[in-house]
This record gives structure tokens, C-alpha cells and sequence, in this order.
């Protein structure tokens, strides 16, 4: 396969682990990475946990140096945005250089949505995406700053975290009745909840924003119940949209984000996506899941790089996700919906105890907090049929759950 041309369009973290599989497993033939930001493909959770916090440097998210990329023959072309891909001709062009593939990954990510509200009111607003939203952010936290976060969702709440740590004051506006609402339930948000309030973070719920107007150094967001809080700089985490446009102009199938087989290949079979980009079908879960999270991104530029490479690997991992917030930190596995049942075993008051997530009988997600030992009987138990009186039991361990399938 020395003669084989493959082309990664995205410079994330599943484009950049895909590069490192196929040239690790010994892929001879040339790799192009076409990654639109200047900075070599970096991982994203640093940049709302290590680095905004100050922790760590921004270069310690990259995956690989520069010299890695020249040392193992991949051509990275950086600040390079694809333009078109013309899949007949099996070409991409971008940076008005046109370069021919043999098989394609496109691994675009996704982009923070935008809050018109905000952006039109001419106040400082903050996203928090890439590493430079990360370095500017750090730059403008300063003791006494009162910083309003629109959402509160992972980013948001995380954004505010970091914002605590440098004695910045906090408000999260978020629109549901509880931050996380709709991905851990109302008893598990709760536990955010509390936990950012015993940090002096002030969290406004049912928050409906009428408008936000800037006076001078002030920025008033007005509420649609009539209330209205001054702050003197935005964050805005609303959620991502995939970047799934270039792909849909070339024809392949996009439904929140590139359609895929379970091998991760798209409606072309030389054409691949992974990622955030892509809306997988799971063939565990069985029905298409786009997921947002590092873990995923890992496994799908695993699963690519070996079916880029002629294999025939499907995308079959659990989603995973983790945060690290304060002196609170956590592990999910699996994908829960909003109507199932939700059980909790271990000391929910003292932020040390896991989390189920029901559907009959059968466990589809659990999570651990700050109980560090449960995380892999969590694995072993999600996916499974068990007796929900034993596993809310505390009194028999989590390695003694029977499981029924």
C-alpha cells in the first residue's frame, strides 16, 4: 500500500490520532493533514480544565510537536481550511492547492454556536472552542470580574470552575430548570447544582434572555421575567454545531453530521468521518449517535485510521465522558435519555457515590463521583440487564452485581 494517498481533512484530536495508528501499524503510503488552525492538532479538554485554569500551557495539548509530523512523513499543512472536495475526481482542494486522495477522512469537528443576543451587544464575549478562546480567556479572568456564563452546560460550568479559582464572581444563566438538565436528570444536576453554589457560584435557572445591552463597561442582560443582572464580561457555552457543510456540498449524506456505517465510512465507501463531525451507527446501541467528547474522538481515529488502511473495524465503544470541576470529578459511560430511570447508591451529600441510568431493566449509562475504583465495574455493568434492587443495594459491592445478558 506504498503507492495509497490518504487525506485528513481537520486537525483535532481524532484526525491527529488516526495519522499516529496508521503510522504506527506500519501504513507506508503518503498522508496529507489538511487542518485549518495554525496550531498543530491539539486535544480540547485542557483547554476548559488545565489550561484555563493556568495549570498548564497551551502547547501541552498537542498531541505530537511539529517534528513528529515531519519525522514520521505526514505532510501537515496548518491554517489550511478545505474548500471542496470533488469526489469523482477524488480530490480536496484547499489553500488553492489541489491534492488527490485514494481514501478520505474528514474530521472537521464541530464549532461553538453562536448567541446572536450577545454577540450584536457589542459587550466582551468569550467562546470557549480552541486554544486561543482558552488563552484569551485566562488572560481576562481577574479577581473581582464578574463574569456572566450564558449556559451551563459541561463548558459553561467548567468556564465557571476555572473563573472561581481566580476569584472571579460568577453568575450561570442557565434556560432549564437545572444545569445538565437533560443529560444527567434531575437528581444527579442537583449535585452540580449544590456543588457550584458551595463555591459562591450564583446560578440563575429558568433563565430566559430578553435582551443584553452594553453602558459603557457594563453589560445588562435583561431576563424575560423582568429581572436583569450587570455584568462586566460574557462566556457562552450554547452547545456545538457539527461541521458537516463541506460534506454536504460534496453529496455524502448529513444528518446532524456526516452519516455513518458503523465502520465509520460515509455514503461513499472511500470517504470516512470520525469525530465530532460524525453521526455514527452505533451497533451497540442501535441507533445513530453523534458524540462531543475526547474519548470518542480517540476510538473513532482508531477505528478510521484501520479501515483507511483496508481493514474492517467497527465503531462499537461506549461513549465516555469525564469533568474535573473544583475538588469534584466524575466518569460517564454509556448514553441515557430523559425519561429513564435514574438510581443512585453511596454518600450523594458527600459528592462520593455512582449513578445509574435505567431503561427497564437493562443499565445504558453510570457514572462514578470522585469514587475513582468504580470506574471499570461501571464499564462492566453498563450495556446490561440486572436486578435494580441489588445494584442499588450498598451492601453488595458493584464487582458482585449479576449480570442478566
Amino acid at each position: 500500500m506504498s503507492n495509497e494517498r490518504i487525506v485528513v481533512i481537520g486537525g483535532g484530536l481524532a484526525a491527529a490520532t488516526a495519522v499516529t495508528e496508521l503510522r504506527e501499524h506500519g501504513f507506508a503510503g503518503s498522508i496529507t493533514v489538511l487542518a485549518g488552525e495554525a496550531h498543530a492538532p491539539y486535544e480540547r479538554p485542557p483547554l476548559s480544565k488545565e489550561v484555563l485554569l493556568g495549570e498548564a500551557e497551551p502547547e501541552s495539548a498537542a498531541v505530537h510537536d511539529l517534528e513528529w509530523y515531519a519525522e514520521h512523513d505526514v505532510d501537515l499543512h496548518l491554517g489550511t481550511l478545505a474548500e471542496r472536495i470533488d469526489r469523482e475526481a477524488r480530490e480536496v482542494h484547499a489553500g488553492g492547492e489541489v491534492f488527490g486522495y485514494d481514501r478520505l477522512l474528514i474530521a472537521t469537528g464541530a464549532r461553538a454556536r453562536s448567541f446572536d443576543l450577545a454577540d450584536d451587544s457589542g459587550a466582551p464575549v468569550s467562546y470557549l472552542r480552541t486554544v486561543d478562546d482558552s488563552i484569551a480567556l485566562r488572560e481576562a479572568f481577574t479577581p473581582g470580574l464578574r463574569l456572566g456564563v450564558i449556559g451551563g452546560g459541561w463548558i459553561g460550568l467548567e468556564a465557571a470552575a476555572a473563573a472561581r479559582g481566580s476569584d472571579v464572581e460568577v453568575t450561570v444563566l442557565e434556560s432549564l430548570a437545572a444545569p445538565l438538565l437533560r443529560v444527567l436528570g434531575p437528581e444527579v444536576a442537583q449535585v452540580f447544582v449544590d456543588l457550584h453554589k458551595a463555591h459562591g457560584v450564583k446560578i440563575v435557572t429558568d433563565a430566559e434572555i430578553s435582551s443584553i445591552k452594553r453602558a459603557g463597561d457594563v453589560v445588562e442582560v435583561r431576563l424575560a421575567d423582568g429581572s436583569s443582572h450587570e455584568f462586566d464580561r460574557l462566556v457562552v457555552g450554547v452547545g456545538v454545531l457539527p461541521n458537516a457543510e463541506l460534506a454536504e456540498a460534496a453529496g455524502l449524506s448529513v444528518d446532524n453530521g456526516i452519516r455513518t456505517d458503523s465502520r465509520l465510512r460515509t455514503s461513499d465507501p472511500l470517504v470516512f468521518a470520525a469525530g465530532d463531525v460524525a453521526n455514527v451507527d452505533h451497533p451497540v446501541l442501535g441507533e445513530p449517535l453523534r458524540v462531543e467528547h475526547w474519548d470518542t474522538s480517540i476510538k473513532h481515529g482508531k477505528v478510521a485510521a484501520a479501515n483507511l488502511a483496508g481493514g474492517d473495524v467497527q465503531a462499537d465503544a461506549l461513549p465516555y465522558f469525564f469533568t474535573d470541576q473544583y475538588d469534584f470529578g466524575m466518569e460517564y459511560v454509556g448514553h441515557a435519555g430523559a425519561d429513564d430511570r435514574v438510581l443512585l447508591r453511596g454518600d450523594v451529600q458527600g459528592r462520593v457515590f455512582t449513578a445509574w441510568w435505567l431503561r427497564d431493566d437493562r443499565v445504558v449509562a453510570g457514572m462514578h463521583a470522585n469514587d475513582w475504583d468504580a470506574i471499570e465495574q461501571v464499564r462492566r455493568i453498563v450495556g446490561h440487564r440486572v436486578d435494580a434492587a441489588q445494584l442499588g443495594d450498598a451492601s453488595v459491592g458493584l464487582d458482585d452485581v449479576a449480570l442478566r445478558d
